[in-house]
């Protein structure tokens, strides 16, 4: 693509089409509101003395239809699929319309979705001229909230194939939620009666997102074909945690208490388990020095306590480890297993579902392209079935949503948000009657996934970060200093752009999402990246950046947050340092920064901001281009250093409430969205 060409995405398509619409063939008398501005009359015109046009083929395909307009005594012509509305002979489109044929199979190739066309000059005229003549302008408003989803994409992709997930059903999203939470509890349970632990904190959390990295299944949230079958993380998770959970503990008598209960549970496992004499031996000599150690010992210390219990763990871990593998390894393969059935019975369930509305399951589509398109969100390659009634419970702050009882709370602003991403990304249900149902099913898969109990307005702190992001004023200067348009791993909820990719590609895309992250297949823009705390993902994450900006010579950039966890061996953040196309790095320390909570949707606003306890490391990858674009220059970091202050966005937000006037220009250039 040619660098020197100014090349700006599509316009939005209005949501609704004019106000006026009158069939031809039944024309009324003309008739003038005088209490609305018109433009001159002058003499009636009789509309069948009117020149008529008959509408090629291929003009009708696209959605034309031809009107009269009482107001201007001419016909003129409005397009049904897009909206747009002209008083000249629409002309055909050789490219491809993201709405009809978002694949472009169905025409002529041509360039990408918003690309110049070159044809011979054509006058466009508006259909209102009187619009050009002055008067006050309407006044809009402002869609209020930490986002700004005016801003246009600068992402170009090569054009995907629309995927085969079932479109978001209450019915079918409520039972496979149903498993998954059965599956968690399972999971839980095995670890308590065959280890004698709890499952490690937020384990299945990152079990799922380790497992979707390599899983080629039919469900979009249960793993089920996966290669290999036993997840290595969940299994050295589990191992970390055997005999007992290690934590650092606070006063010495803690740390004596600790290194009491790891010798106490690594002789009970040694004699429950069928271990090798030797090891059995090992582990009982060791043991037993301990106590004795511990019975002689008058006044250690603190780190007297660590240092024996660190020396006793190098001694007996090998043996205990060698002696419970097969038990945790089943524990492992179990989990894969009943997630292997679970995503059978949903797929069942919903093939019933679908049959019964005579809706056929697709048939898989393999598509290899090279066309490049500006970047869209994920398309279906099946119909939406009927949906059953979902109730809304508005409230002044927050918004109920139930269905069959279950009910799932939101906030005002975050509902309008919602309505905003949907009138821009969604295409196929333009009078939102299936919008609630939609949002339900995708606050219910969200609280499934992190594991939180969907009745509550309130969130476990505990699996919060994996939905934490960045604040308002970080993402303002990527966007001004980095030209970054694009978050890659994001959700509706906590997203700052309308583009964006996400875990859930069929119950997101209503609201935006490109799909997930690996799967995309960009050729340049600039992109901000935080990946969720999973070490597969991360390295599989930064694998793929790399395969991007080795394989596209157009300007193509990542930003990469990621958490500075040196224990144990961080492989996501080590292959991060160590690529080939990072241009710059630094760390921003710990307590010396904030995040946005990750429940950000549920809470008030005094509870967003949290103070960072871990390092962020920061990382720009770029190509050649990329970098003589958006390079990383010793101004535009220190920018962004200033944005990542603890109480900017504080100060940020308080300046706007200050600022009158920059409110009151906001209000006459955006758009709000009233639910």
């Amino acid at each position: 693509m040619n660098e020197e060409i100014d090349i700006k995405p599509p316009e939005e398509r209005p949501a609704w089409p004019p106000a006026e619409v009158l069939n031809i063939n039944s024309i009324p008398t003309p008739h003038i509101n005088m209490t609305m501005p018109t433009t001159p009359q002058g003499t009636p015109v009789n509309p069948s003395t009117f020149p008529e046009y008959d509408l090629p083929p291929e003009i009708s395909q696209q959605g034309w239809r031809k009107f009269w307009s009482k107001r201007e005594n001419r016909p003129y012509f409005w397009n049904k699929q897009t909206g747009e509305s002209l008083w000249e002979m629409p002309v055909v489109k050789p490219h491809f319309d993201p709405i009809t044929d978002p694949l472009g199979i169905c025409h002529p190739p041509g360039p990408p979705v918003g690309l110049p066309i070159v044809t011979s000059p054509v006058s466009i005229i508006k259909r209102r001229p009187s619009e050009e003549i002055g008067g006050p302008q309407i006044k809009k408003f402002v869609l209020a909230g930490p986002w700004d989803l005016d801003i246009p994409t600068n992402v170009i992709i090569l054009e995907r194939p629309p995927c085969n997930y079932m479109h978001s059903h209450p019915e079918i999203e409520g039972y496979r939620c149903g498993l998954l939470a059965k599956l968690r509890q399972c999971y839980q349970e095995l670890c308590h009666s065959r280890e004698s632990i709890d499952a490690p904190k937020d384990s299945f959390n990152r079990w799922l997102m380790e497992r979707k990295v390599i899983d080629t299944g039919i469900d979009p949230l249960l793993p089920s074909n996966c290669y290999p079958e036993i997840s290595l993380a969940m299994y050295k998770e589990i191992m970390n945690d055997i005999p007992i959970k290690l934590i650092r503990p606070k006063f010495t008598g803690d740390a004596r208490k600790q290194l009491s209960r790891y010798a106490e549970a690594a002789k009970k496992i040694m004699e429950s388990r069928n271990a090798e004499a030797e090891s059995r031996k090992v582990v009982k000599w060791n043991v037993d020095e301990t106590f004795q150690w511990l019975r002689r010992t008058v006044g250690a210390t603190y780190d007297d306590f660590q240092d024996r219990l660190a020396h006793l763990k190098s001694q007996c871990q090998p043996h205990l480890t060698e002696t419970v593998k097969p038990s945790v390894e089943g524990i492992c393969l179990k989990i894969y297993n009943l997630s292997s059935e679970y995503a059978k019975k949903v797929r069942e369930k919903s093939g019933t579902a679908l049959k019964d509305q005579n809706i056929d399951m697709p048939v898989p589509l393999t598509m290899v392209s090279t066309r490049k398109v500006w970047c869209y969100p994920i398309q279906f390659a099946m119909g939406c079935p009927r949906l059953p009634v979902v109730e809304y419970i508005p409230d002044r702050d927050q918004a109920m949503i139930r269905f069959q009882g279950d009910t799932l709370a939101i906030n005002t602003t975050h509902l309008q948000k919602l309505e905003h991403l949907y009138r821009h990304s969604c295409f196929d249900d333009k009078k939102f009657e299936l919008f609630i149902a939609r949002v339900w099913v995708m606050l219910k898969r969200y609280a499934t996934f992190l594991g939180v109990n969907p009745s509550l307005t309130t969130a476990n702190a505990d699996c919060q970060d994996t939905q934490a992001s960045l604040p308002v004023t970080v993402f303002e200067c990527l966007q001004r200093m980095f030209g970054v348009s694009f978050e890659c791993f994001a959700s509706p909820l906590n997203c700052y752009f309308k583009q964006y990719c996400s875990a859930f590609a069929d119950c997101d895309s209503y609201f935006g999402s490109r799909g997930p992250f690996l799967q995309l297949k960009a050729v340049s823009g600039s992109f901000e990246a935080q990946p969720p705390y999973s070490e597969e993902l991360m390295e599989s994450a930064v694998d793929h950046m790399e395969r991007l900006l080795n394989d596209s010579p157009e300007p193509l950039s990542f930003i990469v947050f990621m958490p500075d966890y040196r224990e144990p061996t961080p492989n996501g953040l080590l292959r991060l340092e160590s690529s080939q196309f990072k241009k710059k790095q630094v760390t921003v320390p710990a307590y010396e920064h904030e995040y946005r909570h990750g429940f950000q949707h549920v809470l008030n606003r005094s509870e967003l901001n949290i103070r960072s306890s871990h390092g962020t490391v920061i990382v720009w990858l770029q190509n050649l281009s990329g970098y003589q674009k958006w390079g990383p220059t010793e101004e535009r970091v220190e920018a962004l250093l200033e944005a990542f202050r603890p109480g900017r966005e504080r100060e940020r937000d308080r300046q706007e409430l200050l600022s009158p006037t920059r409110q009151g220009n906001a209000t006459d250039n955006k758009e709000v969205l009233v639910h």
